[in-house]
């Protein structure tokens, strides 16, 4: 009964990932009924699968989430602005965004901030929450508290760690960091490069109150050994 309890409330932490450019709808259609069945928060997609996504989860507790300006960040921001609303009118719940990350290396954090804000305000208009991406393996300390400031500035629900697809995902330390700067009511989500339940536990006692994974199937077989 603790193993099967310790589970689920593992996996309303867990965003189940998949957002190779390669990723079938074959494998989006197993991403979907795996969220279903172990009762994840979301699945998080590339937004040309957010329809198929929607329908799947339809009538399920599990959020679509879309991923937007991914994975660079470089986009025009009425672009990820756009992505936004348009993933949103597809079944979208939540929406999470790359920053400018050339523009905060630049020191234009009004740039960032703006950027930011112009898709939070295309999430809450249409009654979704907006996640912040770093990218933090490029960013200096400096840079990654500018980086959440700004983002709670501009009114976002999250920061969240990384992309996936950079030279580093989560570490204790960057969310630890994170959650120092953003404060105690601001979502933290960690994603990239978490495998395991000991990773994930990790994560959240270091202040993370989100997971982002392609693992969560893993984990929480995991937390279920671990209760019996």
């Amino acid at each position: 009964m603790r193993s099967s309890s310790e589970a689920r409330e593992v996996a309303k932490l867990i965003d189940h990932t998949l957002l190779k450019p390669e990723a079938t709808s074959a494998q989006i259609r197993q991403l979907c009924k795996e969220a279903v069945h172990f009762g994840f928060v979301s699945v998080c997609i590339n937004p040309s699968y957010v329809a198929l996504a929607a329908k799947l989860v339809r009538g399920s507790k599990v959020k679509v989430c879309a991923v937007v300006g991914f994975p660079l960040g470089a986009t025009l921001t009425a672009a990820k602005a756009f992505e936004a609303e348009e993933a949103i009118k597809l079944g979208a719940r939540e929406i999470d965004m790359v920053i400018n990350i050339g523009a905060l290396k630049s020191g234009d954090l009004d740039g960032v901030e703006s950027d930011i804000r112009s898709v939070v305000k295309a999430c809450h208009r249409n009654g979704a929450i907006c996640k912040v991406i770093l990218e933090n393996a490029l960013l200096t300390n400096d840079e990654k508290k500018f980086a959440c400031r700004a983002a709670k500035n501009a009114g976002a629900d999250f920061v969240k760690t990384s992309t996936g697809f950079g030279p580093g995902g989560a570490t204790v330390e960057d969310v630890a960091l994170m959650r120092a700067t953003v404060g105690p009511r601001m979502g933290v989500k960690a994603a990239g490069g978490i495998r395991t339940l000991d990773e994930l536990k990790k994560m959240i006692a270091a202040g993370a109150t989100r997971i982002g994974t392609s693992s969560g199937v893993k984990i929480i077989q995991q937390a279920r050994a671990a209760g019996k």
